[in-house]
């Protein structure tokens, strides 16, 4: 194992705290009473003193400043950081002043995590702080953290590199205190979400990760084994086809949080493991799906931020319902001057051409209109708009537009350049289904890898009746990453996926 000469120094320091009687990793229980948060927000001074005569708290030590035989310390808990006070008469009353003089001065270091208990009050300079009359050593850190550099409350040194970052999360957390915040605004977005729909009546449900079949999207699956019955499993790519099941069974609205997996690319806005929001509504339509959908997400931004305006990089958002409704070929149109919604392959693959797109052989008229809207269109949608009516060949779960030939009812929402949202007027009827899922398999025959496969379970399900339907698909990473300001799907997952590590030991 290659340690640094500040892991050897922590490293001797733990064997002395050992020969001290000083066990480094005590018990778990400490009887925290209070939070730095609480006494920065609710200490009064002298008009409540008394109710912060006894606080007891736990924390990572951030910072010391030596003042001989009395010490300043920041720390730092979950919810913030406090300042200290720690005399050595106080903490090492009697004759011993070895917990003062050796333990503290010389045996501790950023990083550790120790317990305090005293009583609150205000420094000459006024900042609140905690006067320490006992302290305990609760866990010896044997790595140094990541310096970063603070004055007056304002960080302006902060560690940056992602490399870091994503792949020591734990101690990310630690050193950059936004990125703790970007957490918690995640989880009440989520929760914002699930109030949302427990509300309306929605039920949460959860559906199978392993599947025998990878169905209800394009993409390209993960594959693994299922030893006990010898045979290939699949990581889902989507949980459409089992929430579906599910209306077919007589639920009328269900959701779930699903952890999909899809085998292709990374970058800012795609990572292997992700997370759905999906819901599938009995008796509704997209009509109905998009008005739902921009109330949710307006209510999102309401609860994050007080407002519906969100800063976005260097742009302002506004999630103020209702959004802007343009179908797939007006976008198209718009922003190449080409009207492709009467062109077949041969022509689109021309269109392709003369837009600098070069697609490959395999993809059929749906992905071609898709390369030409990603490539050409979608980057231009900053404010929320819905982007809705496709060809019926890049939906095939979708069900046909009730007044357009050749069109599914189908949107999706768009958000700074970048889909977040995807829904349709669900297809139920089985023969339909049963063609289209056809259709997919020349696809993959023809070396599409993310082409359908054909459920035919799901399609025996269909049979039984399902009632017309709603369902939508968000994406709830970019959806963060819009709500927190975040210019990658990396700052908003807790472990991202990287390649793996090289480690010494």
């Amino acid at each position: 194992m290659h340690l640094s000469e500040q892991e050897i120094i922590r490293r001797e320091k733990l064997k002395e705290l050992a020969q001290l009687g000083i066990e480094p990793y005590p018990a778990p229980l400490y009887p925290v009473n209070n939070t730095a948060a609480n006494i920065k927000a609710l200490y009064k001074g002298e008009e409540n003193k008394a109710d912060f005569a006894n606080v007891c708290l736990a924390g990572r030590i951030m910072g010391v400043r030596d003042m001989g035989k009395a010490n300043f310390a920041q720390l730092q808990d979950s919810t913030g950081k406090i300042q200290l006070y720690i005399k050595r008469d106080e903490i090492a009353p009697g004759e011993d002043k070895s917990l003062y003089d050796k333990v503290w001065k010389h045996l501790t270091d950023i990083g550790d995590i120790i317990g305090v208990k005293g009583y609150v009050f205000t420094t000459k300079t006024g900042e609140t702080s905690v006067h320490v009359l006992e302290l305990t050593l609760l866990t010896k850190s044997l790595k140094p953290l990541p310096v970063v550099k603070e004055k007056e409350g304002e960080t302006f040194d902060a560690v940056t590199d992602p490399e870091f970052r994503y792949r020591q999360r734990y101690a990310d957390l630690i050193v950059n205190p936004d990125v703790k915040d970007t957490f918690l605004k995640r989880t009440k977005l989520i929760n914002t979400i699930r109030e949302y729909l427990n509300a309306q009546g929605a039920l949460e449900v959860d559906t199978p990760v392993l599947q025998s079949i990878p169905g209800g999207a394009i993409a390209r699956p993960f594959i693994t084994h299922h030893n006990a019955l010898d045979v290939p499993f699949y990581l889902r790519i989507a949980n459409e086809l089992y929430l579906k099941r599910l209306i077919v069974g007589g639920f009328d609205w269900v959701y779930e949080f699903s952890r999909n997996f899809r085998n292709e690319g990374m970058d800012r806005t795609h990572n292997p493991e992700f997370t759905v929001l999906e819901w599938y509504t009995a008796y509704k339509d997209y009509y109905w799906m998009m008005e739902i959908t921009e109330q949710l997400v307006e209510k999102i931004a309401i609860a994050l931020h007080g407002t519906t305006l969100v800063k976005v990089g260097d742009k302002e958002i506004d999630f103020k319902a209702p959004f802007k409704r343009v179908t797939i070929y007006d976008a198209i149109k718009d922003h190449t001057g080409i009207d492709v919604s009467e062109m077949d392959e041969a022509a689109l693959r021309e269109a392709c051409k003369s837009l600098g797109i070069y697609p490959e052989a395999s993809m059929g008229k749906g992905k071609l209109v898709d390369a030409i809207f990603g490539e050409k269109c979608e980057g231009n949608y900053i404010q929320p708009t819905f982007i809705i009516d496709y060809p019926v060949e890049m939906s095939p779960l979708t069900k046909k537009h009730r007044s357009k030939p050749g069109l599914v009812e189908r949107f999706e929402l768009m958000v700074n350049g970048k889909e977040i949202a995807n829904a349709y007027s669900e297809l139920n009827d089985p023969l339909d289904q049963r063609a289209r899922f056809e259709d997919q398999v020349k696809l993959m025959e023809r070396g599409d890898d993310e082409a359908m496969y054909i459920d035919y379970d799901f399609l025996r399900a269909l049979e039984y009746g399902m009632p017309p339907t709603a369902g939508i698909g968000i994406g709830i990473d970019r959806l963060c990453m819009l709500m927190t300001n975040q210019p990658s799907i990396q700052d908003v997952l807790l472990f991202p996926q990287m390649r793996p590590e090289v480690l010494n030991d």
